[in-house]
């Protein structure tokens, strides 16, 4: 049977740019006064980001700021991104409002689950590194350096390598949301990708290797996760039914 048309098929595309902008409009608003929120917190918050290193420091060891303004801007980059992030729902529940209306009524009912998964499992990824990753890796830092050497970290230095590994395992984390979806459209079957796990295992390491540091531990820390949520999208995958799968290939 034919499916529904979509409801916004008729809207002209000035009107569909002036929602867009009204959504965009309402998302920066959003996010200023998150922003706002935090901004007075802005120097707790980069304390809290490096306490798991802070504690771990050796005796004479301190962070320290190299930049005439890096204490300034240090804690204003934190907060900037913080507030993104904790208006990453309200951003996606914008972006669903945008895109619903062009969607088939079969299509809402897949994608709201996902959006809500995605979001969860983003920020699983960012509290597994605070609370699993950085502990680990600040403790194999700061053991490895020669005894007479003081450690001084530079507060920018550690942001943005906490950053560079809370956007990594943010990502990470949405393998199975990737993976439930390339199944969902026909891309790939789980017969296929179940019989490449060899070579996904080896890749998640590789990642790891690329993105952690250059210590065993520390890439395992990535790649096993890695490797448990591509088996964890195998899983959901094959709960989908053979019909909607062949339906999306016919409709590709």
């Amino acid at each position: 049977m034919k499916s529904e048309n979509p409801e916004d098929s008729s809207m002209p595309l000035v009107a569909h740019l002036k929602e867009l902008r009204d959504r965009l409009v309402k998302s920066l608003i959003v996010v200023f006064v998150v922003f706002l929120g935090l901004y007075f917190l802005a120097g707790d918050l980069y304390m809290i980001l490096a306490r798991p290193l802070e504690i771990l420091l050796p005796e004479g060891g301190q962070l320290i700021a190299t930049g005439v303004a890096s204490p300034f801007f240090v804690p204003l980059k934190l907060t900037i991104v913080l507030a993104i992030f904790i208006s990453v729902p309200y951003l996606l529940h914008q972006i669903w409002g945008f895109i619903a209306p062009a969607l088939y009524k079969h299509e809402r009912k897949v994608a709201i689950p996902l959006f809500i998964s995605s979001v969860l499992l983003f920020y699983a990824g960012v509290a597994f590194v605070y609370f699993v990753v950085l502990p680990l890796v600040f403790g194999f830092f700061t053991s490895v350096g020669p005894e007479d050497i003081n450690l001084m970290p530079d507060i920018g230095n550690v942001l943005d390598f906490c950053l560079k590994l809370f956007f990594a395992f943010g990502l990470a984390f949405e393998i199975p949301i990737a993976t439930f979806l390339m199944v969902r459209a026909g891309i790939v079957t789980t017969e296929a990708l179940a019989s490449k796990r060899p070579y996904i295992f080896v890749s998640c390491f590789v990642v790891g290797m690329l993105v952690t540091p250059p210590d065993v531990v520390s890439q395992s820390i990535l790649a096993v996760p890695m490797w448990l949520l591509f088996e964890l999208g195998l899983v959901f995958s094959r709960l989908i039914p053979k019909k909607s799968i062949e339906e999306a290939a016919e409709a590709e």
